[in-house]
């Protein structure tokens, strides 16, 4: 058996030695990492609290519109709703939206409010019969179905 093929005893051992690198428990790298992880979901949920509240805030203002449009007269509440949605279009999805016409509207309207209302329903009024003879429409279907698709805007 050759010395150096020998088990070394306890006392010839060296100590332990850290990598060069690993000056404390927590390194540089990892607080810059957690720091920024903390500051992006921060600010994520800042910017989903703001987007809800402005998405509240036109909620209130259409529903307290829509309230004000039900004193008028049956052809100029018709008026005075499409107004109100062209406006709510508008704030949530820009001028270009606001001034598309009749097919392109509907689609809009209905793709807003995830309903077929306005295509194909007691809404297509709005869209485009304001420019047309009268007809009997229920303006109580309507208002209804106004009432219920603004209360649903959401963020």
């Amino acid at each position: 058996m050759n010395p150096a093929d020998a088990p070394a005893s306890l006392d010839q051992l060296r100590g332990l030695h850290l990598p060069a690198n690993a000056a404390g428990a927590i390194q540089g790298e990892v607080v810059v990492a957690v720091a920024l992880g903390f500051a992006a979901a921060l600010l994520v949920g800042l910017v989903r609290a703001l987007r809800a509240r402005m998405r509240a805030t036109v909620c209130r203002a259409a529903l307290r519109d829509f309230a004000a449009t039900r004193a008028l007269a049956p052809e100029a509440r018709l008026v005075a709703q499409a107004r109100l949605l062209r406006r709510v279009a508008r704030t949530l999805e820009g001028e270009a939206a606001a001034s598309e016409r009749g097919e392109a509207w509907a689609a809009r309207l209905d793709r807003l409010f995830a309903t077929d209302f306005f295509s194909r329903g007691a809404g297509r009024v709005l869209v485009d019969g304001l420019y047309r003879r009268p007809a009997a429409a229920d303006a109580g279907v309507i208002d209804a179905e106004l009432a219920r698709l603004l209360a649903r805007i959401r963020a």
